[in-house]
């Protein structure tokens, strides 16, 4: 008594200790003799205490080999807490002591036969983590066992040893291929899982094995734990590339145009479009994934999307949309993640998230990577949006424009220009909201504005010469040097127009004044100016001087040549071009003076790369009479620019990958690419996917396909099938019968009963009449066989 009551103090004294320490100091370690003495006591709580010390300085990286002989003694202890600490301890320590691991596994195998299913499984688990190839064998030996074993827990343990026994010694892969057809077909859906993340390590290619077993995989799908979903999503998928043949059909579409019968345009038309038909075993498989959509595990429903982007339909993509926007209530963790596969999706079927255009509204709290996805998204679904809807994205996206982070207005702004490109109709909005951000005081945001402003204004240059006059009067308040080299850009894409809005020789005298203080970027825009302005005067003077000489010609006139003896016929007529040679430019013209003026600034100026470039401008236009490819180079067209969403160099990667998240340039692989569809005919025998117990009619089965099911189900059909005698013949329906058919049915069954004990008693007396009569003869016969033996003993006696 005094014993237990220590015992029962001591647990409560630790118990309230351990409740009371909510930030609990680390634990000071004992001396080695300490720790030793309490891994060699008598007393479990002794043992337990040392153990838990000696996995405590484990786990903190500090050497505990010493411990080693001390510890693996305590394997064959019978208590579970002590076995599963010495399990652990030798799973870490193992490689760096085989020989004395090997001295415990006669207690683990003994541990294979314990009643309790967790020892076993157990045990199981640490023989195939004890990585010392020598016991490859003996591992196969266990896992045979634990494949037959009773309790479905060790039949997992056994699936989740076979990849640990392959890595011990390969050569052990054909037997633990039988264990895994075994493990595969197992009726229990946690032991099912198991075996197909086994299999996806050892033999993903080996399909032969997954024939007969499609079927009860897919059923047990929803039923399994999430890694053998996910290790299942992808066997499937990976199955149905191989085995399952995509067809096309093309179908006519009939529409009529017109309502009414006397209307002239009401003719019928048709169209033809290709329709998508799946394989029976595919649309089973896709009706299986639908139910995982409502999966707790964010990981579950990427997969399940993933597997309808790679095999199913328009519609399959559509019912998986829905599930992903909800991802982003989940946990702040996994936004961003969440994120990049709705915008993947999103990609392929913008107009099917434009319900979902509140879920994405920016937060306070949101980082600007999640901003960012979410601007995306938005920008990605204005054309297909109500008026109202973009209305309120606009919104948005200018009220982020006044934010905090430079990063999110950069990238506001840079999402409203994305807007204005794909919708024409918008493109005047967008540009009054981008010139309202170009007198900002920030100057990341008037430059990021102006290089927006610029890619929409070379869309439709002709529409926007206003706009560039009102940039030009904002160079004197923009102090940011990207900006005003965008400024100056845009004045030099116009400095060929008519008289009337040419600002850009203004212009080029304004900044001629200040050239000295200007950065290096806004400096080559001015000489790019410069030079531009010049190219443009010479071809306006090459244009009019042909102009001048035809008007200075004289007018033809006729002579009579009959009277001169030295006329010939062919002396060419002369004409003020051919006297005169061309001209240079006119040096007193200003535009001259100022390109001089800027080619003499840029020539003592500090950058090279200016200077070069001035070089360059000026050998191209040395020559007035030549400017061919002067024009070629300065004035050549401009391609229309188009800004990409941010993510389309990740468009056809897999959802789920980390190169979707991290991007390509990462330099991670793709994961493990699908492979590309069986050709159809090429296919194997889709019989070879019928189950084995199919047609067993007493194990039942759901929609024609084999597989056990419930007594419930059961007993329905065989009360069915009892109703199916009592239907009538001719009509193959039910007899509806009244109360008098009834009772009459029953007279009758008392009348046929009457009849049969009658016809019994009957029987019976006949029988007891002929034996009566037999016993007489019996009797006459023997009474006439005395009687024969007297006369014969008394005639015997006369003669004597």
């Amino acid at each position: 008594m005094l014993e237990t009551a220590r015992d029962l103090t001591l647990e409560a004294a630790q118990s309230a200790g351990a409740a009371r320490s909510l930030n609990p100091r680390p634990s000071k370690d004992l001396p080695f003799a300490q720790v030793k003495k309490l891994l060699d006591s008598r007393n479990d709580r002794d043992i337990l205490e040392g153990l838990r010390k000696v996995i405590s300085m484990m786990y903190r990286s500090k050497p505990c080999l010493p411990y080693f002989s001390s510890v693996v003694k305590n394997v064959a202890s019978p208590n579970v807490e002590i076995k599963k600490l010495v399990y652990i301890f030798l799973l870490h320590y193992a490689e760096a002591e085989p020989d004395l691991a090997l001295l415990s596994i006669n207690t683990i195998q003994k541990s294979l036969t314990d009643q309790n299913p967790q020892v076993r499984a157990m045990a199981l688990r640490v023989m195939s983590g004890i990585k010392v190839p020598v016991i490859s064998q003996i591992v196969s030996l266990a896992i045979k066992r634990g494949c037959g074993d009773m309790s479905p827990y060790v039949r997992k343990a056994a699936a989740l040893a076979i990849p640990k026994c392959y890595k011990l010694d390969p050569n052990t892969l054909p037997q633990l291929l039988d264990y895994l057809s075994i493990l595969l077909g197992d009726k229990q859906y946690y032991v099912a899982g198991s075996a197909v993340t086994a299999y996806l390590e050892i033999c993903p290619e080996r399909v032969d094995l997954i024939h007969k077993h499609y079927r009860s995989l897919v059923r047990k799908l929803v039923d399994m734990d999430e890694w053998g979903q996910l290790a299942t999503l992808r066997l499937m998928s990976i199955y149905a590339r191989k085995c399952l043949p995509t067809k096309t059909k093309t179908i006519r579409k009939s529409r009529i145009t017109g309502f009414y019968d006397d209307e002239a345009s009401g003719e019928e038309g048709s169209t033809l479009e290709e329709v998508q038909i799946l394989d029976p075993d595919l649309e089973l498989f896709l009706k299986a994934c639908k139910s995982l959509l409502h999966s707790r595990n964010s990981a579950v429903i990427v997969s399940v999307a993933r597997c309808f982007m790679d095999l199913g339909t328009l519609e399959h993509i559509d019912s998986a949309i829905g599930p992903l926007v909800a991802l982003l209530r989940s946990p702040q963790d996994i936004h961003q993640v969440a994120l990049y596969n709705i915008v993947d999706v999103c990609l392929a079927r913008p107009e099917r998230f434009v319900r979902y255009a509140d879920h994405f509204l920016v937060h306070a709290s949101d980082p600007f990577s999640v901003a960012r996805l979410k601007f995306e998204v938005w920008t990605l679904i204005y054309p297909h949006c109500e008026n109202h809807i973009r209305d309120m994205i606009l919104y948005e996206l200018e009220h982020f424009t006044r934010a905090l982070n430079p990063d999110i207005v950069q990238e506001s702004v840079r999402a409203i220009g994305r807007c204005a490109q794909s919708d024409d109709h918008a493109s005047a909005r967008c540009l009054r909201l981008l010139l309202k951000q170009v007198s900002s005081l920030d100057g990341n945001l008037s430059a990021e504005a102006l290089t927006v402003i610029r890619h929409l204004i070379q869309q439709d240059p002709q529409s926007h010469i206003k706009t560039v006059i009102r940039l030009a009067k904002n160079l004197d308040t923009t102090p940011n040097p990207e900006a005003r080299a965008t400024i100056i850009w845009l004045v030099g894409e116009f400095a060929g127009t008519d008289d009337e809005s040419n600002i850009a020789p203004d212009v080029l005298r304004i900044l001629a004044k200040g050239f000295a203080g200007e950065s290096e970027p806004a400096k080559l825009q001015i000489v790019l100016l410069a030079a531009k302005v010049y190219l443009h005067y010479l071809n306006r003077v090459r244009e009019q001087q042909p102009q001048a000489s035809a008007q200075e010609r004289p007018p033809a006139t006729t002579h009579d040549d009959s009277d001169n003896p030295f006329a010939t016929s062919s002396s060419p007529p002369t004409s003020a071009s051919h006297a005169k040679p061309k001209e240079p430019p006119n040096l007193d013209h200003p535009i001259p003076k100022l390109w001089n003026y800027i080619l003499l600034l840029a020539r003592y100026d500090t950058s090279y790369d200016l200077r070069d470039r001035t070089r360059t401008y000026r050998a191209l236009l040395s020559n007035a009479s030549s400017t061919q490819l002067a024009s070629l180079l300065l004035l050549a067209p401009k391609p229309v620019p188009h800004a990409p969403s941010p993510s389309e160099n990740r468009k056809g990667l897999p959802l789920g990958s980390t190169s979707l998240v991290l991007g390509s340039k990462v330099g991670i692989g793709h994961g493990q690419e699908l492979p590309e569809w069986v050709e159809e005919g090429q296919e194997p025998d889709p019989k070879l996917r019928d189950e084995v117990g199919a047609q067993n009619d007493h194990l039942g089965g759901v929609s024609g396909v084999g597989g056990d099911r419930p007594a419930g189900e059961a007993l329905d059909a065989a009360v069915r099938g009892e109703r199916a005698k009592e239907m009538e013949k001719g009509k193959g329906r039910m007899v509806e019968k009244s109360l008098e058919d009834w009772l009459g049915e029953e007279e009758d069954e008392d009348e046929s009963d009457g009849e049969e004990n009658t016809e019994e008693e009957d029987s019976e007396y006949e029988e007891i009449t002929d034996s009566e009569e037999e016993e007489e003869e019996d009797e006459r016969a023997e009474t006439k066989a005395l009687v024969r033996d007297e006369e014969s003993s008394s005639l015997s006696s006369s003669k004597a």
